[in-house]
């Protein structure tokens, strides 16, 4: 039975986790969670896991208040909290479901404890890639991605000869607004940026999608998980987001992992330490894979991958300011404060204005992250 502490527990990818350990409890006992702002999520999580003694919140107010209904539980607060959760509820599981730059730490504490580590948080590996694979390399913790995309490399990559490999394809939706044009975006509504085709997630992420900036990170989150040649790493559009990734091979074959859009699966392959049964489709061309539409990606028409692959090829903190820019920028396009077009610009206004730091480390990492976001709040205030 594997101990899990849960983080982000509340959200899209914490709730479908939920779902698979609630139906395998001789698998899994959830010792621990966090749901940061939705404390109301807190009692319909103790009701199917009556033997939680540990959560954290992201708000002290809420904690005070959450101690008086819940004298005999372990409360933590804000990020802090999350790597008091981590070292105090006994887990030897991991889920990191969080959305941004907080999740980070947690992920490098989590390996630095020995834990096993399921991964969803995209900005872990694009911000601290370089720390987490420190510690692999060390052996220390365990790792296992759950992003559809990463799960389906490292399950096509399990059946095959890497020296076989030409090349990965990441598939890509193109987000809310893959059928217009540049020219048409500047008026776009967040509304209408959240109304994604094929994928029901939270909103930071989805605003990702439609800027196509997640492609960029997981282009990144490939190479620091999978270390295959970036030159050869390569993102194709398609529609219906049921074709996850692809290897083409160097007899001009592909394989790849065909599914519906579901989060389910790839959670579970991580849960279960990728000891899952599943089937690949291999194929001479696209068209033979299904009645699926592909189409070739267009980088002007989603400079935000260029600015990622940018950023990541600098190194240094550079990662950092495209991560914590972005974050900015995605969430002042929700509150209506820039244009959506404007996302993109202000990440590379911080990359231009922030110093330069070529040897990283968490605290570094972190201080990187505060300049970046005080920067950039102040260059959209002053707009």
């Amino acid at each position: 039975m594997r101990r899990v502490c849960l983080l982000g527990a509340s959200g899209s990818i914490g709730s479908q986790s939920l779902d698979i350990l609630s139906k395998d409890r001789e698998a899994f006992e959830l010792v621990g969670f966090s749901v940061g702002k939705r404390i109301e999520k807190i009692s319909q999580i103790l009701s199917l896991f009556p033997n939680v003694r540990h959560f954290c919140v992201q708000e002290g107010k809420a904690a005070s208040m959450l101690s008086l209904i819940y004298p005999d539980l372990h409360i933590y607060v804000g990020d802090r909290g999350l790597l008091q959760l981590i070292k105090n509820c006994e887990c030897d599981m991991v889920v990191n479901a969080l959305v941004g730059f907080s999740g980070m730490a947690p992920s490098v504490l989590s390996m630095e404890l020995g834990k096993i580590l399921c991964l969803a948080n995209k900005e872990s590996l694009v911000v601290g890639g370089k720390l987490i694979n420190d510690l692999r390399k060390q052996g220390r913790g365990t790792l296992y991605p759950i992003d559809s995309e990463h799960v389906a490399i490292a399950k096509l990559l399990s059946r095959v000869n890497r020296e076989d490999v030409d090349k990965i394809w990441i598939t890509a939706s193109g987000g809310s607004f893959r059928d217009r044009n540049r020219d048409e975006l500047g008026s776009v509504t967040p509304a209408e940026a959240l109304a994604h085709p094929t994928w029901s997630m939270g909103a930071k992420i989805t605003i990702d999608s439609a800027t196509m900036m997640n492609k960029g990170f997981e282009v990144i989150e490939a190479k620091v998980l999978f270390d295959f040649p970036l030159e050869r790493t390569h993102i194709l559009m398609h529609k219906e987001s049921h074709v996850h990734s692809l290897l083409q091979m160097k007899d001009g074959s592909y394989l790849a992992d065909v599914s519906a859009p579901d989060m389910h699966g790839p959670i579970a392959y991580a849960l279960y330490e990728t000891k899952v049964p599943f089937e690949l489709v291999k194929a001479d061309s696209l068209q033979e894979l299904g009645d699926f539409t592909f189409w070739d990606f267009d980088p002007n028409r989603y400079p935000a991958v260029g600015i990622a692959l940018s950023a990541f090829a600098k190194g240094g903190n550079a990662p950092a300011v495209l991560n914590a820019a972005n974050e900015i920028a995605v969430y002042a396009f929700l509150e209506g404060k820039i244009p959506f077009t404007s996302i993109e610009d202000e990440v590379s206004y911080a990359l231009d204005h922030v110093p330069y730091e070529e040897e990283v480390s968490l605290d570094g990492l972190i201080k990187t992250d505060a300049y970046t976001r005080d920067l950039v709040g102040k260059h959209i205030a002053g707009r």
